[in-house]
């Protein structure tokens, strides 16, 4: 199978900001062209209808707006690195970007694999501007100005290790760039190629170039294969298109919006001149394309030609054509150009023109040609068996082929030959099933600001989908839109609410906040199973009915339960009456409760680094911790609940506000009372004969103390348990426990198990022993997790981890609150683990027809930084401009500065050694003092680079020569962050010892 699919693509062409109005712009003829922008070059001045020597004989041309407007914190550059950069380089980072999140993949997750970039581009004006301005060349100006940077960049910033190059055949770069990607992939080079071409025009040499060859249009339009036909319209442009060989990209999953079936280059070799076309030369690669696609001409289509708009050009091009698509076709094969729309757009036309026919290919209709009604009757299309299409074509269904062409002006010539893609690889939207199940819709950026950004741009696109259905699009933003470090997160049930509620947190602050964090590290998960006292009837009903991840394992425990119940615990949890509150089915059916919500959560990502079980909800925990199987623990779960249930009455719980320490001389002289649960400082439960708890309880309340019974069977955790041990141990010593394979804290021992064995001893102690809960769970949270996630059918252990530990450094999460807790409470506490840093396994929320990559809109980048510094003239070597060249539109500092106002103002005599390290590193990468916070990481949010980090040591150096001297070896360590590169300079810092000058 050698055949390539187009699985991603994003695209910026003159009229056209991305390729959904890119196919906009194609579909209804349109024209992007316009007057040359005041910011590129003064048009007037070098404007000559006649074309004198020096002069263009046009003031128009195909422009792409605002290509100085880059992201750069998006992408950790500097301001300093961002202004010597070459526009096309910021250009073609975002576009690659979008391209690979329109294919459905996160860019991050492809970082240190074999991925292939290989990018279209002719010429570097800017290089050419910034590299005779002698006296501001930096050490940036030199990567900043290079075409090979333009692939560079990318494989950098991604940190892509397969081959990274530039391509320069003219005209013909970006297809040929996209024969090499092919290739990479049929070799097994590769297993992702991006390929895409960039063109910028920034200064009238070219359009001087083409008006002197008597190439250029007057008006500034292409104008192929018409009667009016007379020159070039120049062109700017940046595309992109994520290839995978196709066996691959099925099997990811991957919408296709084509398949490249062929490709081939050639070259004119000595034809009637350098840059003359080749009409036999165009011919051969023609016909090798076709070769390699192994299809005839006749299957054949439509032709996206190259079609400039010249006289000779399209001449030659219709003959080679005509020549070896046109000869023997019952029907003239379709051609058109896009450069009628945008513009001859140089190294990026070859992959204009790819994304024309893919996009045609996947919406299978050929938008007309422009120019196509007053069609060039010297050309003979007709005889040649071709025709312009005057309307759009609308293509049959089953397989289609197209051919697209891109020849170079020094004679390299590119020809493909594509295909529409398999129906089970195109994209289908699901219609909106009026309610789904609820999913959770993610997002993530590199700011909050970036975050609400997006957000809105989310709900914005999905406005104009509420038909669709929302499962698929919530998916596929869980696979593609999760990397960056600020979450966002939200519940819906369809793509109507879902957009409202993008829309409602993108206008409300507060709404906002609720949705989103930056977590710091990844959280320790820890799980409390609840004990008994929770049970209520038809718990969990709703959430059996609505998630089949939480219906299959519950299930399981019905099972392993069956047998020692002689009934389904399905049917006696899910009952509408109160067998359920009988001890004897109670603490069962917690038990498969608390085993399928932790299975469930467990499945979706929550993985627990700790366990914890209040009483009866130890046997879940321990079969979560690995030390009892699921059917040892039904079994044992199953035997303690019914032989309890088979004690005599006369027994009964009582809750007290007080420490066990202030009603220990109560208890000593009640003999049949014991202290039952240690819930907390004010928390305590006892258990025994009720005419004892009875005389304890007026002692109590005589003393101001509440003092509550309980509603209970039984005096639970008591020394009245005492008669059901001996039939309990035979069941319990019959278990085989192993070592924990997660820590288990004990509510037992008051601590983590360490060599104790729960073996049958050990829950033999667990029935009349004291329940420890509040020395277990401070020392599970001392050790470490802080998202602690209740599992049981309603809230009861985390509102007393609340009271017994500030909540500030704690999240809670319950995945079944209550009595109606279903579906949307479990998406509720998934879309919390995401918010909090859990990376979840989202497949468990969706239905195996769910679970398909649809394409959403893509990154929206800030346009606040805009960097657009064209010099014109070579100043004087004695005068440079003033230091520090900054971005035309400086932003007020970002979230970033909340960091510094919360950080502790440093002392009078350290205050010399930060304000000398922000002020070097302000002058090395160009941020503002405002935008250097102590938190701010030197590489990846101000993107300082190893020529930055030595500019930075030297102006330390200079700044503050009290230090003692310091290696670069014994830096790097500690260029982490702003702050701990204050703190290692202040340890050097000694005025005592001045460093050697």
């Amino acid at each position: 199978m050698n055949e390539i699919a187009i699985v991603g693509l994003d695209c910026r062409f003159p009229g056209a900001p991305d390729a959904e109005a890119f196919w906009d712009l194609l579909m209804r003829a349109g024209d992007g062209g316009g007057e040359v922008p005041p910011d590129r070059w003064n048009a007037v001045e070098w404007y000559d209808p006649n074309g004198s020597p020096g002069h263009t004989n046009t003031t128009r041309g195909g422009f792409v707006d605002d290509p100085g407007v880059f992201d750069s914190e998006f992408f950790a550059v500097s301001p300093r690195e961002a202004e010597a950069m070459d526009p096309q380089q910021r250009l073609f980072l975002g576009t690659v970007w979008r391209a690979l999140e329109d294919a459905g993949i996160p860019p991050h997750k492809l970082a240190d694999t074999a991925v292939g970039v290989y990018a279209g581009v002719m010429a570097s004006e800017w290089g050419q501007l910034q590299l005779r301005d002698y006296a501001n060349v930096t050490a940036q100006t030199g990567a900043g100005s290079s075409c090979s940077m333009v692939a560079n960049r990318v494989s950098y910033h991604l940190n892509l290790k397969g081959p990274s190059l530039a391509v320069d055949t003219a005209c013909s770069s970006s297809l040929v760039a996209v024969h090499l990607a092919v290739n990479a992939l049929l070799s097994g080079e590769v297993d992702h190629a991006v390929a895409g071409g960039v063109n910028l025009q920034l200064t009238p040499a070219l359009g001087i170039f083409y008006t002197q060859a008597g190439l250029s249009a007057p008006d500034g339009r292409c104008k192929p294969f018409s009667t009016v036909a007379d020159g070039i319209g120049r062109g700017d442009g940046v595309g992109a298109v994520v290839l995978r060989r196709m066996e691959d990209a099925l099997a990811a999953g991957q919408q296709v919006y084509a398949v490249i079936r062929g490709t081939a280059v050639n070259q004119d070799g000595r034809s009637n001149g350098l840059t003359a076309p080749s009409r036999w030369a165009q011919q051969e690669v023609l016909a090798a394309a076709l070769r390699r696609a192994a299809a005839s001409p006749g299957q054949v289509d439509f032709i996206e030609t190259h079609g400039t708009g010249t006289a000779l050009g399209d001449m030659i091009e219709t003959k080679a054509l005509g020549h070896v698509y046109g000869a023997g076709r019952e029907q003239p094969c379709a051609i058109g150009s896009v450069k009628g729309n945008i513009g001859h757009t140089e190294a990026t036309a070859g992959i204009a023109g790819l994304i024309k026919v893919a996009l045609a290919l996947h919406h299978r209709i050929v938008p007309a040609s422009p120019f196509a009604t007053r069609e060039n009757p010297k050309l003979a299309l007709r005889s040649n068996g071709l025709r312009l299409l005057k309307t759009p074509m609308r293509l049959p269904s089953g397989p289609v082929l197209a051919g697209l062409s891109s020849f170079g002006m020094g004679g390299t010539n590119a020809h493909a030959v594509l295909a529409s893609a398999p129906s089970r690889a195109r994209q289908r939207s699901l219609a909106d099933k009026g309610v789904d199940t609820p999913v959770v819709f993610s997002l993530s950026a590199n700011n909050q600001t970036g975050l609400r950004r997006n957000v809105q741009a989310q709900a914005d696109w999905l406005a104009r989908r509420k038909h669709e259905s929302v499962a698929p699009l919530a998916w596929s933003s869980n696979q593609v839109k999760t990397t960056l470090p600020h979450r966002f997160a939200v519940v819906a049930r369809s793509t109507g609410e879902l957009s409202r509620k993008l829309a409602e947190a993108a206008a409300d602050p507060e709404e906002f906040a609720i949705h989103t964090s930056r977590p710091e590290g990844r959280h320790q998960v820890a799980f409390l199973f609840t004990g008994q006292g929770a049970q209520f009837a038809g718990m969990t009903r709703r959430l059996y009915q609505e998630s089949p991840l939480y219906r299959g394992y519950f299930d399981e425990a019905d099972e392993a339960l069956q047998p020692h119940l002689g009934q389904s615990a399905r049917d006696l949890v899910f009952a509408a009456d109160d067998r359920i509150h009988q001890t004897g089915h109670a603490q069962p059916a917690l038990f498969a409760v608390g085993y399928a919500l932790a299975r469930t959560m467990t499945s979706l990502g929550a993985e627990p680094a700790a366990v914890l079980g209040h009483s009866v909800g130890e046997f879940a925990a321990a079969v979560t911790a690995g030390v009892l199987s699921l059917d040892d623990a039904a079994q044992l779960v199953s035997a303690r609940g019914s032989l309890m249930q088979a004690l005599p009455a006369g027994g009964g719980m009582t809750a007290v506000r007080v420490g066990a320490e202030e009603i220990a001389d109560l208890v000593a002289e009640e003999p049949l009372v014991d202290i039952a649960v240690l819930n907390g400082p004010d928390a305590t439960v006892l258990s025994g004969e009720l005419e004892a708890l009875g005389r304890i309880a007026q002692v109590l309340r005589r003393r101001g103390v509440d003092a509550t019974p309980l509603r209970v069977s039984h005096a639970f955790h008591s020394c009245l348990m005492a008669p059901m041990l001996t039939e309990f141990s035979r069941v319990a010593h019959a278990v085989r426990p192993r070592a924990p394979q997660v820590p288990l804290y004990s509510t037992l021992l008051g601590r983590a198990t360490d060599t104790e064995a729960m073996d049958g001893d050990y829950w033999m102690s667990q029935v009349a022993q004291p329940v420890r809960f509040a020395d277990a769970v401070r020392e599970l949270v001392n050790d470490g997790p802080k998202l602690l996630i209740e599992i049981g059918p309603k809230p009861v252990l985390t509102p007393l981890v609340r009271k017994l530990r500030s909540a500030d450094d704690l999240v809670c999460l319950h995945p079944a609150p209550g009595k109606e807790a279903g579906g949307n409470d479990l998406a509720e506490a998934v879309a919390a683990l995401f918010i909090a840093g859990i990376d979840p396994d989202w497949t468990g929320l969706y239905g195996e027809q769910d679970r398909r990559l649809q394409r959403l809109h893509p990154y929206e980048f800030s346009a606040q930084r805009r960097y657009w510094d064209l010099p014109v003239a070579i100043p004087a070597a004695s005068a440079p401009r003033a230091d520090d060249r900054r971005p035309a539109d400086q932003p007020s500092p970002d979230d970033r500065g909340a960091a510094e106002s919360a950080a502790p103002a440093p002392s009078p005599d350290t205050d010399r050694v930060a304000h000398a390290v922000r002020t070097a590193i302000a002058e090395a990468s160009g941020y503002e003092l405002g935008e250097i916070v102590l938190r701010s990481r030197l590489y990846e949010d101000l993107g300082l680079d190893s020529v930055q980090v030595m500019q930075l040591k030297v102006r330390i150096e200079t700044a503050l020569p009290e230090l003692s001297e310091f290696t670069v070896q014994q830096l790097l360590p500690h260029l982490t962050t702003v702050g701990a590169l204050i703190e290692f300079l202040r340890e050097h810092s000694t005025a005592a010892t001045p460093r050697a000058s």
